[in-house]
């Protein structure tokens, strides 16, 4: 980009999920420091029930400090892994449901500003009855709505998760246009 260079990035701090930076840039002759997050990126999944209703967990956010309504998601483990596998290991764990199809919706970037997180969003329908294994440290109760209602939560502020928001609305458009 003409512009925008960057001179210098040095690791501040390493996490479990993500690396923080500082990134000395030079913006059209003047010097700046940036944050910038990096993180190893996830998936997230709308489970379609057979009577139409989506599932969602209702869950704990340690960094906002209140529970949470979202569409299943987790981090890949490898960098190897595919948002599809991601996604299909995520929806058993978290709901106790396999995904009898899985279609790709969309891709987000939740944060562009300042971190690289890219989430890929599906669709799974025809779920098949598994068991539920959540990691020690979650606690989710899983919770079944229309679109309808949902839309309202989103809208009333109830929802406000990025990645859940914006996928939801897109599964909107698409499906029930």
């Amino acid at each position: 980009m003409d512009g925008f260079q960057r001179r210098k990035r040095e690791l501040a701090y390493q996490g479990t999920v993500m690396k923080v930076y500082r990134d000395y840039v030079e913006i059209n002759g003047h010097q700046a420091v940036w944050d910038y997050f990096e993180h190893k990126g996830g998936a997230a999944v709308i489970p379609i029930t057979k009577d139409g209703k989506i599932w969602m967990v209702r869950q704990y956010r340690n960094a906002i400090d209140r529970y949470t309504l979202e569409i299943p998601a987790g981090a890949f483990d490898t960098e190897e892994e595919s948002g599809a596998d991601c996604v299909a290991r995520e929806l058993e764990e978290e709901t106790g449901f396999c995904a009898g199809k899985l279609e790709w919706l969309v891709t987000i970037r939740s944060m562009v500003a300042f971190c690289n997180e890219k989430v890929e969003i599906f669709v799974a329908t025809d779920l098949i009855p598994s068991t539920q294994h959540l990691d020690k440290e979650e606690s989710i109760t899983l919770e079944a709505y229309t679109m309808a209602e949902l839309k309202e939560k989103i809208f009333s502020g109830e929802i406000e998760d990025s990645k859940t928001v914006a996928a939801l609305l897109a599964y909107m458009v698409k499906y029930q246009a």
